[in-house]
This record gives C-alpha cells, structure tokens and sequence, in this order.
C-alpha cells in the first residue's frame, strides 16, 4: 500500500519527490531547491537527509537497481528458451526505463567512473546466472533452433537496441519533432519491435 504523503517520513517524502523532479527535469536540470519545494520542507532539511543531488540520486537509483536485478535473475533462471528470455528481458527492460528515464545517463557516468564499485552497487552480493544462459544458448544453437552467435553480440544487440533512444532522446526528439508522449508511444512500440528484430536475426 502507498503510503499518503503526510504518512511519509521526511525521508520518504524527499525520495518521492526527487523522482518526480528528475523525471521532470533529469538529472542535470533537477535542482536541490526543487526538490526540497516539491517534498514542502526547507532546503536545510533536504542537506541534512542528503548531503548533494548525486548522494539523493543514488540512493533512488540503488532502489530500481534493486527492485529490476532479482527480475533479472530469475528470468535467466527460469525454464523457458532464449528466444522468450529476450522478450521477456526486452518488455521489462524498456519498461523500467520508461518509469525512470533520468537513469541511463547515470548508469553511463557512474560506469565509466568506476566500473567495479558501480556494479558491486547494484549487485550487492547477487550473481547473474550468466552460465546457465550460456549453456542454453549452446544447446539451442546445436539443436539448430538459433544460428550461431558470439553471446557477447547478442548481449550487445539487445542492450544498444533497448537504451539507445533513451540515451539520445534529446537529439532524437529534435530530428524527428516528436514530444514526449509521442517519444513515449514509440518506446512502447519498441517492446514489440526489438524482440522481434533480434530473433528474427538469429532465428535458424
């Protein structure tokens, strides 16, 4: 159940409200004094709980990395084959990033900052069962189902096809003249579109 706000402790009412602010403006155009106005609490308060936006974005970022990880992970566990994984990890994937569209960029910074300690972050002691998708990939590959592919492209394939637009929304945006709901519905379509385009490609 969610919580009202004035149910929410002073914590909770700055991470509600930082999300709408970074999903409003991302995360170069959020500004603390935004943040602390939306929550309806001074901009002291919002120091004390966090000391910098990067500290506050973090800490929602480590929520959705927690809340999407385990999915991950039972989806690579679960006993369906490689061409559902890919739908599947697809559908949730744009998903999750429709919700929180402030993140790729985040990702992107934090990774080529500090690669290890990023992904010790978001793992937090969990393993990716990569292994056993390796292994089905292989096994599907010799029963002719796939044609054969090197798993590091298809990793690539379906990541660049799934974050890119969201990574080059701006410049997209201004080629192409959409706005955001129109953005949007084009992402929608892509859950569809990027499955479909990547098994088509490896489908034997």
């Amino acid at each position: 159940m969610v919580k009202s706000k004035k149910d929410q402790s002073p914590e909770e009412k700055i991470l509600t409200a930082a999300k709408k602010v970074f999903l409003a403006k991302g995360m170069d155009g959020a500004r603390m004094q935004d943040i602390a106005d939306e929550a309806g609490i001074n901009k002291a308060l919002l120091h004390y709980y966090f000391r910098s936006k990067e500290k506050l974005f973090e800490t929602i970022f480590l929520e959705v990395a927690n809340a999407f990880v385990p999915k991950v992970i039972k989806l690579f566990e679960e006993d369906t084959t490689v061409f559902e994984k890919i739908e599947i990890f697809c559908r949730e994937y744009i998903n999750q990033i429709m919700q929180t569209p402030y993140v790729p960029i985040f990702i992107l910074n934090e990774i080529n900052k500090q690669p290890e300690a990023f992904l010790k972050k978001i793992l937090t002691g969990r393993n990716i069962p990569v292994e056993k998708f390796l292994a089905q990939l292989q096994k599907e590959i010799k029963q002719k189902i796939i044609k054969p592919i090197e798993p590091v492209q298809l990793l690539l394939n379906v990541l660049s096809l799934c974050l890119f637009p969201f990574v080059a929304r701006p410049m997209i945006q201004l080629i192409t003249g959409m706005d955001k709901n129109s953005f949007m519905a084009v992402m929608e379509q892509r859950k569809k579109e990027v499955p479909k385009l990547i098994i088509e490609s490896i489908k034997k």
